[in-house]
């Protein structure tokens, strides 16, 4: 089949996957076996080698990444249940003070969001925010649409929030998330800071029913906190994830100043992102016996495994397609366009995941899907070599690239607009100038700064 040809047959393929998910509801696993089947059919892929292309691509996520992303879905649900999560916040709130309720929803929505998903983290946090909001009076806009940046920005840049770590492991750098989480973290300051003056400027225009009914039934912000029993002290709530990221920092200082002997190899060892990340469980199970909770661990575990299992299949079905799509010669006819490309190059991975996450909903499935697009820079037959981003720091960048385009927007199609609207108190269309607009910024933000890094870092 001729390149254009194949890129006509791509795009097609592509846009069915995106009707089958949005308009037909087939699961995202289903949509994309389907697809990367019927693909390799019709591009005339041998027969007789689709069936090992499909199973190497699918296990090669599995191999990479699986554990990783197990591991930090746990980390996130003994956080969440322990009231770790709401410790976060209130360290969050002490300092930034009661003052500033906006800037303290937005830096706690993203501090809690890099374990706990952001559905979730809205859900954990809200009641905070109402509680601030009855003791401040200050703007329930504002407030919601920073909590729901602040969430959204972490959810989708900083692991070991599952889809990050999916495009890393992807991407070929599953052994680097270290340098992920500290891209990730600069990538995120135009995020929050964008929301933060958008939630200012759109609290002054709209008012929410939760300002205009003024619900007599909530409780303020110290009786909410006591409510929820003792927390646990700062340390413990905040060791599951500060600990993981020291030990990969180790590893990575390790391996730059070329330590050697024995403790060179534990740096190493205990820099690895399976390893940081169990370390990081054994203290969420410190934690669990501080709490008097170590009971619930099994449950706990269970609930994880059946949150965390739709997504690990999502992401090794993206694999499949990734590599479906080198076998067919199409990333040989991206390189002999490659002066072309160069034009695009970070922008690439940017215009599909936000064309994804707009046509089907799901920030994740936008991020898995992407990254199997885009293949790993180990291999030559990827998009991520066509483009020229074959690099670890291109292809950390890419990460950051796929996570803003991941965001880029939020709307009807998206179970976290609704959960931000209801609880929120806004109406539908009140979410689209809210979440929906807010979510646009976010993106074009911080695809702006991975554009300027580029420049300077590859």
């Amino acid at each position: 089949m001729s390149g254009v040809a194949l890129i006509i047959t791509f795009v097609i393929a592509i846009a069915i996957m995106i009707v089958a998910i949005s308009k037909w509801n087939v699961h995202p696993f289903l949509a994309l076996m389907g697809i990367s089947l019927l693909l390799a059919l019709i591009v005339g892929l041998p027969l007789k080698d689709i069936p090992g292309i499909i199973g190497s691509g699918f296990s090669g996520i599995f191999s990479s990444i699986g554990i990783v992303i197990i591991l930090g879905a746990l980390i996130g649900t003994i956080l969440e249940k322990t009231g770790a999560a709401l410790k976060l916040a209130e360290m969050v709130v002490r300092l930034v003070g009661k003052k500033h309720p906006q800037l303290a929803m937005e830096i706690m929505g993203w501090v809690v969001s890099i374990p706990v998903f952001c559905d979730s983290g809205f859900v954990i946090l809200d009641p905070i925010r109402k509680a601030l909001r009855k003791k401040t009076q200050f703007s329930s806009v504002a407030m919601t649409v920073a909590l729901s940046a602040g969430l959204y920005t972490s959810h989708v840049l900083i692991p070991p929030t599952p889809g990050p770590i999916a495009a890393a492991g992807t991407l070929g750098i599953g052994d680097n998330l270290f340098m992920v989480i500290v891209i990730g973290t600069l990538i995120s300051i135009p995020s929050l800071v964008i929301a933060y003056f958008y939630a200012n400027y759109i609290g002054k225009k709209i008012q929410s029913g939760e300002e205009l009914a003024e619900d007599t039934d909530e409780v303020d912000y110290d009786t909410l906190l006591k409510s929820f029993g003792k927390l646990p002290n700062g340390f413990l709530s905040l060791a599951p994830i500060l600990v993981p990221i020291l030990c990969m920092a180790l590893g990575s200082l390790s391996s730059a100043l070329k330590w050697q002997g024995a403790i060179a190899s534990f740096c190493v060892f205990i820099g690895t992102p399976i390893i940081a990340l169990t370390v990081g469980l054994l203290f969420g199970i410190l934690l669990l016996v501080r709490q008097d909770a170590l009971k619930q661990f099994n449950s706990m575990t269970t609930e994880t495994l059946k949150v965390v299992g739709p997504i690990l299949f999502i992401t090794a079905a993206g694999g499949v397609l990734g590599k479906v799509i080198a076998g067919a010669g199409f990333v040989d006819y991206m390189k002999q366009n490659a002066q072309v490309l160069a034009t695009v190059g970070i922008f690439f991975p940017f215009v599909i995941s936000a064309i994804l996450k707009t046509a089907q909903g799901s920030s994740t499935v936008a991020i898995t899907t992407t990254a199997g697009i885009m293949g790993s820079i180990a291999e030559s037959s990827s998009m991520m070599s066509a483009l020229g981003l074959a690099s670890p720091m291109a292809a950390v960048l890419t990460v950051m690239a796929i996570g803003a385009g991941a965001m880029t927007v939020s709307h009807a199609n998206d179970s976290y607009f609704w959960v931000v609207t209801n609880f929120g108190k806004l109406k539908p269309e009140e979410g689209y100038k809210t979440q929906t607009m807010v979510t646009l910024l976010q993106g074009i933000a911080c695809m702006i700064f991975i554009w300027i890094f580029s420049l300077i870092l590859i």
